[in-house]
């Protein structure tokens, strides 16, 4: 066969004009990398069977040239025989790019039917189906951004409403009802939800129990031993790098386990913990995988995530963009009223005392100064954005009312011309024994404390009959809004005064064991 007539069945090959042989010659390679392919062949010259390499694991395809016309001159030369073998060769390339266009545009196909099924697109942050139509409802999505992301498959990187609020420090609760949506029926009420868990009390689990320093009381579930029953308990509580500069964390470690061996709960241990400097946090994952020992773990009602709080806390009663303002970004510092920078004498102060003052804190906190003793001072550890001001407690209704808002904030802004007032009025006698040491504390959910001091050194006083008060006894009244709680504790030993004036107390040697150990 000439050179031109190969040529005229394959133009992809070229062929030097100055051949002379035309059985020896090159060809270009073909960009396909192919399977070895077997070919037979009529003539006598050729070998029946081309031998693959032990190595070579690939398919194996035979391909059965048209039998010879002709012998001798006329008989296929081994040109012809490439040629066929390379035609063979790009033939098969082309049928393996269909078969795998074909696979991908059926994956395509099954990836856009699965996108464009609103059903099983969820949000990825809290796993509610997303939608578009009740945006008071989980799972909702601004319709504009849900087409974008569609469009642009993208719906499996979308954050619903809600989580997208707190990805960005907005605080909403997901129990509906306290403070968070209006309420929905996707949404379950703070009784359902501890109905939903109190079957924990009939299985073998371990639980872990988060509180908040700041807000020990506040976050502390309440009747959770109705839910937790016999189960193990790992303590684990929050945020103390929060807490005053100068505190002794070992004494502060010991209250909180005599404040949890009042509860009668069966933990394990306590661990103080703070999630921005990571202290505490290796312990706790150490302490879940040691006490496990097969059981299911449950953290029980995650209080300290941004977002999480129930209705008896300030968080559920302030307006969404008042909430920065409740939450302390660094250590606490307490507020002490009469301020120690106080110009008055000692003895000017014995003759005023703090009798017939009202201080606020605040929009949110009124405390009314009935009877205290001389030199009483009170100490407010919170949020630092909450101002203190006081004024007799006779002008105090109207002081609130003009002030409301402008010098007592929070709340502000709208929130003012519908708030409710201090509706809850706790009136609170308080004894104490030792003057040396605070009385109590005020623990108002959700904000912080309020240090009692009755006095801090003995000293004489005037015969007046205004000061003639029962030894032992305080008198005050405490205004919140109605839903918030107001506890009062023995006082937390924090700041350099509270490694000071805290006493450990003596155990017996059955306390000893059975009582849990705690660990920073």
């Amino acid at each position: 066969m000439a050179p031109q007539a190969l040529l005229s069945l394959s133009p992809a090959f070229s062929i030097p004009q100055n051949l002379k042989n035309p059985s020896i010659f090159s060809f270009k390679k073909s960009p396909y990398k192919l399977p070895p392919i077997l070919c037979t062949t009529t003539d006598s010259q050729a070998p029946q069977q081309q031998q693959r390499s032990s190595s070579d694991t690939s398919p194996l395809i035979a391909i059965s040239p048209p039998p010879s016309t002709g012998t001798g001159a006329a008989a296929p030369t081994r040109g012809d025989l490439f040629l066929e073998r390379q035609q063979s060769m790009a033939a098969a390339a082309a049928a393996a790019a269909a078969k795998k266009n074909k696979k991908m545009k059926r994956k395509k196909k099954l990836d856009g039917s699965l996108i464009l099924s609103s059903a099983v697109a969820c949000c990825y942050g809290c796993g509610a189906p997303l939608q578009t139509e009740e945006d008071d409802a989980p799972g909702y999505v601004d319709p504009d951004m849900y087409e974008l992301k569609k469009r642009h498959r993208q719906l499996r990187t979308l954050l619903c409403g809600r989580c997208k609020l707190l990805s960005h420090g907005h605080m909403i609760t997901a129990v509906g009802g306290n403070g968070g949506y209006s309420g929905s029926k996707q949404f379950i009420s703070a009784e359902e939800l501890r109905e939903k868990l109190s079957h924990l009390r009939h299985e073998k689990v371990l639980i872990v129990k988060l509180v908040d320093i700041v807000d020990f009381n506040g976050s502390f579930l309440a009747r959770v031993r109705d839910l937790a029953g016999a189960n193990p308990i790992i303590l684990v509580v929050t945020k103390v790098d929060l807490l005053p500069k100068g505190t002794d964390l070992n004494c502060v470690g010991d209250w909180v386990v005599e404040a949890t061996t009042k509860k009668k709960l069966n933990v394990l241990c306590v661990h103080l913990t703070s999630s921005k400097s990571l202290v505490g946090i290796a312990g706790v994952a150490s302490d879940i995988q040691k006490e496990k020992k097969g059981r299911d773990v449950y953290i029980l009602k995650l209080f300290d995530t941004p977002g999480v709080h129930l209705h008896h806390r300030q968080a559920a009663v302030v307006h969404s963009k008042d909430l920065p303002s409740l939450a302390p970004q660094n250590r606490l510092r307490g507020q002490s009223f009469p301020a120690a920078s106080d110009n008055r004498t000692p003895r000017d102060k014995e003759s005023v005392g703090l009798n017939g003052l009202s201080i606020f804190w605040g929009g949110l906190v009124r405390v009314d100064v009935v009877k205290v003793l001389p030199q009483t001072h009170l100490t407010f550890y919170g949020p630092k954005a909450l101002q203190i001001h006081t004024v007799p407690t006779v002008e105090a209704d109207a002081f609130y009312t003009k002030e409301l808002g402008v010098m007592l904030t929070p709340p502000t802004g709208k929130q003012r011309d519908d708030w409710p007032g201090l509706q809850t009025v706790r009136q609170l006698q308080i004894k104490f024994e030792d003057q040396k040491r605070p009385a109590c504390d005020i623990a108002i959910s959700g904000l912080g404390w309020i240090a009692i001091e009755p006095i801090r050194q003995q000293s004489e006083i005037s015969g007046s009959s205004e000061f003639k008060l029962t030894p032992g006894e305080l008198h005050l009244a405490v205004h919140v809004p109605k839903p918030v709680e107001i506890f009062v504790r023995p006082p937390m030993p924090v700041g350099k005064a509270g490694g000071e004036w805290y006493e450990y107390r003596e155990l017996t040697e059955k306390e000893e064991e059975s009582r849990p150990k705690w660990y920073i």
